[in-house]
């Protein structure tokens, strides 16, 4: 279902899934990855393989699902930012969800910038009660903010990932590591080539036993 809800910098467009056959348990909004604005037909939208498939994961268990298009990507408003204004547009799917499901757990999910905006998001955000963190670019961008990230949550990591492993990841940040369900896809790259079935079914199990844990 294609949607559109008010963001900060104007309006955002999104697609929204819904558990195939009975009621949502949770609800998540997928976050995609950087829109590389020049040129814009290599750019990051929420139709990204990877995202599609992180949101297949989530509906698969049960999960109400969002993917949003950040500003200037898509039929998104706004201009491009890239350091810190998109969290902006993730709060704001995030109060759609919250409005459309009340009283459901919500999630934040995201590849790549995207988890970057989650994991920011996630520092104030009291109503993300998880997070899922997909090829979390640690070598790319400075994350050390993301040491004080307290929600509960799975890291998903590829093995020959230039923007980031799960090695990286625990030298970078230690304690959040620590703090997180910690796997790696064995030798994919960034974008999961070949292996997105993986993303899925990972992400599907993980966000399974995450509703069971209540």
């Amino acid at each position: 279902m294609h949607v559109t809800f008010q963001g900060p910098a104007g309006v955002l467009e999104g697609l929204l899934w819904e558990p195939k056959d009975q009621a949502p348990t949770a609800v998540v909004v997928v976050c995609h990855p950087h829109p590389k604005p020049s040129p814009p037909t290599l750019g990051g939208t929420m139709r990204n393989n990877v995202v599609h498939r992180a949101a297949s994961g989530f509906q698969d268990a049960n999960l109400a699902v969002l993917r949003f298009n950040f500003r200037s990507v898509g039929m998104s408003e706004g201009e491009h930012d890239g350091q810190g204004a998109e969290d902006g547009d993730l709060v704001a799917a995030l109060d759609f969800m919250a409005d459309r499901y009340p009283g459901l757990q919500l999630w934040g999910a995201g590849f790549s910038f995207g988890s970057r905006t989650v994991a920011s998001v996630a520092l104030t955000e009291e109503r993300m009660q998880r997070i899922c963190l997909i090829a979390f670019p640690v070598n790319i961008y400075d994350l050390e903010f993301a040491r004080d990230v307290q929600q509960p949550g799975m890291a998903l990591m590829a093995e020959c990932d230039p923007f980031g492993t799960q090695k990286r990841f625990e030298e970078i940040l230690p304690d959040l590591a620590e703090r997180m369900d910690m796997q790696e896809v064995a030798g994919a790259d960034h974008f999961f080539k070949g292996q997105l079935n993986i993303v899925r079914e990972r992400i599907a199990e993980w966000a399974r036993k995450s509703i069971l844990k209540g």
